[in-house]
């Protein structure tokens, strides 16, 4: 498996790309209030995108068994896990939602791809420890990111820390992946350990310096399990139970992880307005 970040020019077209993102996400959540649609979000994803000169990697995804994806980032709300599309739910966000943002880009030959959780109000004490979850297990899992670990490590302490220390479930059969030039490349990465020998053949593949992961847990109250219609994009938590997904673009450099995407954490995620 050849790393993707060969080069400086390569590094540096991978931490353009990452940054798009987040300026994305810092102009999003300045954009967010009650009362939004998910259309209005996406509208101005779009145009965010533009402005910066780069373009959306999700819009008109093809994967093959489904039809390309019609919006410009993933909007996915409470039991809307991933995948949420711009007009899969017409009504304006309203306090107690979670809204998941996922946007991809495009920039320059090179892709971006990060999600973050948004609370509409201040959340309860249960969605608060929710989303806590998923940002304390994505800061510890990157640590396992590291040469001379495995992406097992990964799982073992993602999954430590939401269904041990939190009592939450993570999203069973959804995980992380490579990336770089394309979207989606190898390694497959798992949040949860496998069950059975050759359940996730990546398992047991080494952190190597130059790879370039998306990492990111998915997490529900009450089920890991999902429910999906036939050719529709959104996947939803099987129990209807609250959801939350963080996502970052990780280096695994020589000397260990390099969040390219760390400027995620100083965005407000409370929309009070």
């Amino acid at each position: 498996m050849r790393p993707a970040v060969q080069t400086e020019n390569d590094l540096s077209g991978a931490r353009a790309a990452a940054e798009q993102v987040v300026e994305i996400h810092r102009r999003v959540a300045g954009f967010l209030r009650h009362g939004v649609t998910l259309a209005e979000i996406d509208a101005f994803v779009g145009t965010s995108l533009e402005d910066l000169g780069g373009s959306s990697c999700f819009f008109r995804y093809n994967p093959g068994r489904m039809p390309p994806f019609p919006s410009q980032a993933c909007l996915s709300v409470n039991e809307c896990v991933v995948h949420g599309t711009a007009g899969y739910l017409t009504r304006p966000m309203q306090a107690g939602d979670l809204l998941k943002i996922d946007i991809g880009v495009k920039f320059r030959g090179w892709i971006g791809d990060a999600a973050w959780t948004y609370s509409f109000g201040e959340p309860g004490d249960e969605v608060r420890r929710l989303m806590e979850s998923g940002k304390e297990s994505l800061r510890k899992g990157v640590q396992q990111l590291r040469p001379g670990n495995t992406f097992l490590a990964w799982a073992q302490t993602v999954q430590r820390v939401v269904e041990q220390e939190y009592g939450f479930h993570l999203i069973r059969g959804l995980g992380g992946h490579g990336y770089g030039r394309a979207l989606h490349a190898p390694p497959w990465i798992s949040n949860v350990v496998p069950t059975f020998p050759g359940e996730w053949p990546d398992a047991n593949l080494a952190c190597t310096p130059g790879m370039l992961v998306a990492v990111e847990p998915m997490i529900a109250v009450g089920t890991g399990e999902t429910r999906q219609g036939r050719k529709q994009w959104p996947i939803f938590v099987a129990d209807g139970s609250m959801s939350v997904h963080y996502e970052h673009d990780v280096l695994i450099s020589e000397n260990g992880p390099v969040v390219l995407t760390a400027g995620l954490e100083e965005i407000e995620d409370v929309i009070t307005r």
